[in-house]
């Protein structure tokens, strides 16, 4: 022991002053480092729990014009609090009031309407919500579509590039987009552009066509068909044969169509102007029918920003009733007796739910089809569950496309195989007529409490639930009554049989009766199942 304390000193003696002054800075070094830790781990403990504005530092931001920045911050936070909800929340402070202050903030930040903004809240992951939201504040790129009825992508691509325009293919899942990053000259006004050599459509607006893959020499419905890109697409992929029939209900957007056609030089097509609910009356027998169906326009906000504000629960009922329609429409268009098809491709522009999978459901039940894959080897599965709805398992099928995940426009895509041409007998669903009656009875009262809604929120839904009592035990009543008018012929039917059998059994009383007036040349007025009288007896 002895011998090491002296080796020791020994060599520390024989350090030079500046490893001894080194020696120091290290130690000196080191307790810093952990009076640092100390210190930022007590900070962290401080601000871990972040404390929710009260309500008074909510109304004078209301007042006062919003501070994107202090909203910003507030938005991380609110996240970060949810991601570790146990450790990190305010003491006697629920979920929902975090949730409902990220929604207030993100609809200020983002200018939505809290309508949408919870619809939102409910499709996505709060952390994917923010990167949805931040992607349709970006526009989309430029794409466009070669013509390969009058050029090839790769003689479209050298001409536009000798012209100034930098562009590169849109990707391996297409043989014939372009995405134009900038441009020296005007797009839609080169001598390419006006010869019909391409067309300005968005990248999602391949993918319907893609799962249609229409073939040559087949009969092709597209059933909304304006402004015209798709069907142009599909008269392309089947080479100027075969019928292709454009139809559009607006009849200025049937003009755009005509027009657009005869530039892409397309002489397979006729147009026509008609509502979509109605061309089974007119025409039936196609091939393959493609309903790129009008909708809400959730999928295109960078498109069209006013959609945050404009749309309400209204709005997307409406559009869900005429979706199902014009898809029921479209089903029977289709003949699923065709050597070559039987398909039917229904596609929106908007993410909701209720204008989707739900639509896609509803036409499972009530027609004679199934669900195909769609051929698109890529884009999110569609939803078979969602919140507490179930829906048919094959609608993972389907396919859904976000621009957050692929850079393209909100879609949705589902394709059909029609099984047989005649439909399913109807059956009796009150699920179906409570869902048609609930959203009768919402616009209702939407449109008869206005402002009154506002201010007597309570009230509101209190009318809401007694008239969707109002309309069950209507219908209830309904059905008890039918039952019992139907129970009262049975029974009457079962009395007549009877007494008429009584009546003519030979050798009754009635009978012999009867025999004595038809010999007479009168008429029996007895009544079936009268008692009859006794002859021969005096009062």
């Amino acid at each position: 022991m002895k011998m090491t304390v002296m080796t020791m000193t020994m060599m520390t003696d024989e350090l030079l002053p500046v490893e001894k002054a080194a020696k120091k800075l290290q130690k000196k070094q080191k307790m810093d480092d952990a009076r640092a830790e100390a210190e930022l781990q007590t900070n962290i403990l401080e601000t871990e729990k972040y404390v929710l504005p009260s309500g008074q530092e909510i109304e004078k931001e209301s007042v006062q014009p919003a501070d994107l920045t202090l909203v910003q911050q507030r938005i991380k936070e609110v996240l970060v609090v949810l991601g570790d909800f146990v450790n990190r929340r305010e003491e006697n402070r629920k979920r929902k009031d975090y949730l409902s202050q990220l929604k207030s903030d993100l609809c200020t930040y983002y200018s939505y309407n809290e309508f949408l903004m919870a619809l939102l809240m409910q499709l996505f992951p709060l952390t994917e919500l923010v990167e949805f939201l931040e992607a349709n504040e970006a526009q989309r790129p430029v794409t466009i579509r070669t013509n390969t009825l009058k050029t090839r992508r790769r003689d479209l691509a050298q001409a536009l590039i000798n012209r100034g325009v930098n562009l590169d293919p849109i990707g391996k899942w297409s043989k014939t987009g372009l995405v134009i990053y900038d441009s020296q000259v005007p797009v839609g006004a080169t001598p390419e552009y006006l010869a019909g050599h391409y067309m300005i459509q968005s990248g999602s607006s391949f993918l319907p066509v893609m799962a249609l893959a229409a073939q040559e020499n087949e009969r092709v419905l597209d059933m909304c068909a304006a402004p015209g890109g798709k069907t142009q697409y599909i008269a392309a992929l089947m080479k100027n044969t075969g019928m292709l029939f454009a139809n559009d209900a607006n009849k200025d957007r049937s003009r755009a169509v005509v027009g657009n056609l005869h530039r892409m030089g397309v002489t397979n097509c006729v147009v026509s102007n008609l509502d979509g609910r109605k061309f089974p009356k007119v025409m039936t027998g196609f091939d393959r029918v493609l309903l790129d169906a009008p909708c809400s326009g959730t999928g295109v906000i960078a498109k069209d920003p006013a959609v945050k504000t404009n749309k309400d629960c209204k709005d997307i009922q409406r559009c869900a009733h005429l979706q199902k329609e014009l898809l029921l429409a479209a089903i029977d268009c289709c003949d699923a007796k065709s050597a070559t098809g039987g398909y039917i491709v229904y596609s929106t522009c908007s993410i909701t739910v209720e204008e989707n999978e739900w639509v896609i459901d509803y036409a499972l039940k009530k027609r004679n089809v199934k669900l195909v894959p769609t051929g698109l080897d890529f884009g999110q599965t569609g939803f078979a569950r969602y919140r507490e709805h179930r829906f048919h398992p094959s609608l993972k099928l389907t396919r859904r496309f976000y621009p957050h995940t692929h850079n393209l426009d909100g879609f949705y895509v589902a394709k059909f195989k029609k099984i047989t041409n005649t439909n399913p007998k109807p059956k009796a669903n009150d699920e179906d007529e409570q869902e048609d009656a609930t959203e009768v009875i919402a616009e209702e009262v939407e449109s008869s409490s206005g402002d009154d809604a506002e201010s007597t929120p309570a009230g509101g839904q209190s009318t809401v639930k007694s008239k969707l009592k109002t309309g069950e035990k209507k219908t209830k009543e309904k059905k008890r009554l039918a039952t019992a008018q139907t129970g009262a012929k049975t029974k009457g039917k079962k009395k007549v049989t009877t007494a008429q059998a009584g009546a003519t059994r030979p050798g009754s009383v009635q009978d012999s009766r009867k025999a004595k007036v038809f010999k007479k040349g009168g008429r029996f007025k007895g009544k079936a199942g009268a008692k009859p009288k006794k002859f021969g007896t005096k009062k």
